[in-house]
């Protein structure tokens, strides 16, 4: 039995692993999976992976570009969701903003150095023609802190995944002002180097099962049901959820793909350099 310690964010994307998991999947292969919800996202992620508390993580696709460019040792995988992720832009219900254009210079909500919620903060200033600095990134450490921060007025904008912050702005705590979608697959699959130094072998089983459980629960029509009732979610929410987020079921990713992030990165002054292909991803 090989033990894979996974680390993911505790959201609706990563249900095709948990139902995997309870069916046993993992278990009659050889593999004992152990779980781990990582609230503070995809930076928090990189730090647990480079400390040795987890093997692999299902991050951002930018996040984990980004930290490897930097030197971390590790690597990329594999795309585990395809389609891109719709992040929010949201502000406090009794914030005096009212229009995204009015946000230009104010403070942004981040959960991380290197998160999600702070590298997709500089992608929408870009694309709206804003110059960020580091001084307005406020760290709160996840959406909880993120309630209490906007809340408190020491910071004005978040951005968080805009179906896991639906429930907030229908009970009215946020005002979500608009939407941001990255330019690129949202999640994917990384592993420390070292886990893949001893088990790299493993991947090709435990990625088959990752592979026939997501093409299940894609085709399963009662899935939006079991979102609805898992992540606390309106079922007419996880149905828009749902039928707007497509899974990968093929292994690798698309040189491509990492080329056009690291542009992106490059550009925005967030990474100093680029890599080659081969030195962000692992081959199985």
């Amino acid at each position: 039995m090989i033990t894979i310690r996974l680390g993911g964010v505790p959201e609706h994307f990563n249900l095709p692993i948990h139902l995997a998991k309870q069916s046993g999947k993992f278990e009659e292969a050889g593999i004992d999976l152990l779980w781990t919800d990582f609230p503070g996202g995809t930076g928090a992620m990189c730090s647990a992976l480079k400390e040795d508390q987890i093997d692999c993580a299902i991050l951002l696709t930018e996040g984990i570009t980004a930290d490897i460019v930097k030197g971390s040792p590790l690597k990329i995988l594999k795309v585990y969701v395809e389609s891109p992720l719709i992040w929010g832009i949201h502000v406090f219900a009794n914030s005096p903003y009212v229009d995204v254009d009015q946000l230009e210079g104010k403070r942004y909500a981040i959960s991380k150095q290197g998160s999600g919620s702070h590298l997709m903060s500089y992608v929408d200033a870009a694309q709206r023609g804003w110059q960020l600095s580091e001084s307005q990134m406020v760290a709160v450490g996840n959406l909880e802190g993120a309630r209490t921060f906007l809340s408190e007025e020491k910071a004005d904008i978040f951005l968080w995944e805009k179906y896991m912050t639906k429930p907030l702005v229908d009970s009215g705590e946020f005002r979500r002002l608009g939407e941001r979608l990255t330019p690129w697959p949202c999640f994917v699959f990384a592993a420390s180097e070292n886990f893949l130094e001893k088990h790299g072998s493993i991947l090709v089983t435990f990625f088959k099962i990752v592979n026939k459980s997501v093409e299940a629960f894609m085709q399963n029509p009662e899935a939006p049901d079991l979102v609805s009732e898992r992540y606390s979610l309106k079922r007419e929410d996880s149905k828009a959820w749902f039928e707007s987020t497509k899974w990968n079921t093929e292994n690798g990713i698309d040189e491509k793909i990492l080329d056009h992030i690291q542009e992106w990165l490059y550009r925005l002054h967030i990474i100093p350099h680029k890599k080659q292909f081969s030195q962000l991803v692992y081959k199985y």
